[in-house]
């Protein structure tokens, strides 16, 4: 593509939403028609009356919509029509010219506002400890039905057509090679990517990969016994799945099958973030949302980040349209996918589950170019520890450097 149609087809994009909409928002959580508190006192039945109440209050009295704006504002932000849909990204050059391409792809109940903190890191690895040679150009599209990018209008915009739809974006953006990142929807939409292996694409990086074998996919899912032969590192993998599928999925199952019965998230603020914060994590959400609103969790995550990526939600009134995603869906999160490209796997502990290297290797012999096994962070890992993230991604793609 020309420097001219490259012109026409990308779009500048500025983030401005009128003081009304704040005042709403916040009319919104004061009318909030609280139900009585829980009768446990674990997290066991989602989030606790007191956690919500006491976001309730920072949100109105403290939180600062307008700093976020700005930050984002401070970014590079386009819009372009891929396949009928505006897409929405955000596109930050590294002033190393010969940096590595990069999509990162964030996911639910995430944003754009996910990925902040490791765009300096990533494009100019110099001032965070890395060397020129680690530098990255980085492009952060907006889920479509998430964020700023459109709403799909008909079916269709699966996991598979937006991988099909990056690689559109980055060679529009100029990008012949690249490669690309991606947890939660991002492992999905990256993943597909990494089967589809369109020309160019040399890499693929997640935080979430799927590795396990196919002949135990089926018994996590339904609840069954461990099957005999499992290594520990395998059985706690096993177990933990399991636990997933069978405590922290209700999210998805509603979403998958019944989006639009959704309203809550259209009309209450208060439905929208606390449906948000019950997203199922390796610490136990809400457990983790619960230590970072107390200043206990050991990361970068902060009471204002949840905030800044709710109140994006309620904005954008997206809650309902990025619940779709989950209807649109058909593929298993978890297990191995036909991949032969370079693949690069980092494994957090804190993460639904942590991939056994075993699995890994099996599912991927040939064309496992990374695995690591971190001592911090969990399922939001670019935005709980953007540094040691960042880390990874240089360790990771080094060797796809030309």
């Amino acid at each position: 593509m020309s420097t001219t149609e490259t012109t026409a087809a990308v779009r500048a994009f500025e983030v401005g939403f009128d003081e009304s909409e704040l005042t709403d928002l916040r009319r919104r959580i004061d009318a909030t028609r609280w139900p009585e508190r829980e009768t446990v006192d674990d997290d066991s039945q989602g989030v606790s009356l007191a956690t919500m109440q006491e976001l309730a209050r920072y949100w109105v009295t403290e939180h600062d919509w307008r700093r976020c704006e700005a930050h984002l504002n401070a970014l590079p932000n386009f819009l372009t029509e891929i396949d009928g849909l505006d897409i929405h990204f955000i596109h930050v050059r590294s002033r190393h010219e010969d940096a590595l391409p990069l999509i990162v792809t964030h996911g639910w109940p995430g944003s754009i506002v996910e990925q902040l903190k490791i765009i300096e890191p990533l494009t100019d690895p110099r001032a965070h400890g890395g060397s020129e040679a680690d530098a990255f150009h980085v492009v952060i599209p907006s889920l479509p039905g998430h964020g700023f990018s459109a709403k799909p209008a008909r079916t269709g915009w699966d996991p598979m057509r937006i991988a099909r739809a990056w690689v559109v974006l980055m060679n529009r953006l100029g990008y012949s090679e690249f490669v690309a990142q991606g947890g939660d929807w991002g492992a999905a939409v990256t993943q597909a990517m990494g089967t589809q292996a369109p020309a160019g694409l040399l890499g693929i990086h997640s935080n979430m990969p799927g590795t396990a074998p196919a002949d135990v996919v089926k018994g996590f899912e339904t609840g069954e016994p461990a099957p005999s032969g499992l290594s520990d590192e395998e059985l706690r993998a096993y177990e933990q799945l399991s636990t997933f599928y069978a405590k922290h999925v209700a999210y998805a199952q509603i979403m998958s099958t019944r989006p639009q019965t959704l309203y809550g998230l259209a009309d209450s603020p208060i439905d929208l973030a606390a449906f948000a914060l019950d997203h199922g994590d390796g610490t136990g959400q809400p457990g983790l949302v619960k230590q970072v609103l107390e200043g206990r969790l050991q990361s970068d995550l902060t009471r204002d980040d949840l905030l800044d990526n709710i109140t994006l939600y309620w904005l954008t009134n997206t809650g309902v349209s990025a619940a779709r995603l989950y209807w649109e869906n058909k593929a298993d999160f978890f297990d191995a996918k036909d991949i032969s490209i370079p693949f690069a796997i980092s494994v957090f502990p804190d993460e639904l589950y942590q991939a056994p290297r075993s699995w890994a290797e099996r599912a991927y012999p040939d064309n496992l170019i990374h695995y690591n096994q971190l001592d911090r962070g969990g399922h939001f890992a670019a935005w709980e520890q953007p540094q040691l993230f960042s880390e990874e991604l240089r360790a990771a793609f080094g060797s796809l450097r030309t």
